[in-house]
């Protein structure tokens, strides 16, 4: 399985993601795209076994993702301050794989309907979601 984990800005909830897949899963294979060199950092930190950031890099992992995980404006164009561009956010949109989206508010984009989860019980939520495709 393929799994590509999209950040941006400091790359904190990526790396998270990251280290608590290689935990439980330490055979999967995580690619970190970053929307920048410090979110890409920080997942390669974390355990992800490749990395690469900017904008192709996310249009080309967004191709052969079997899973692509990442905050929710992953998929809104201009979120995140700027950083997801609007060919990022079609490529993800796009693309074949699960899209596992964390439901942040922060950036000007609320999503309503949703407990307020701490980023911990969300990232839980992530793996638990993982095992259950992986079956």
């Amino acid at each position: 399985m393929n799994i590509v984990v999209i950040d941006s800005q400091g790359g904190g909830i990526g790396r998270q993601v990251v280290s608590s897949l290689k935990a439980e899963f330490p055979e999967l294979k995580v690619t970190a795209i970053g929307t920048n060199s410090q979110a890409t950092a920080a997942m390669l930190k974390a355990g992800a076994d490749q990395g690469a950031t900017g904008e192709n890099p996310v249009i080309v992992a967004s191709r052969s993702a079997d899973i692509i995980i990442g905050p929710i404006g992953i998929v809104i164009a201009d979120s995140m301050l700027g950083e997801v561009s609007p060919a990022m956010a079609l490529a993800i949109g796009q693309s074949k794989a699960k899209r596992i989206l964390i439901p942040v508010n922060h950036c000007d984009n609320i999503v309503v309907g949703i407990s307020d989860l701490s980023l911990a019980k969300l990232i839980r939520e992530v793996i638990s979601r993982i095992h259950d495709l992986s079956k």
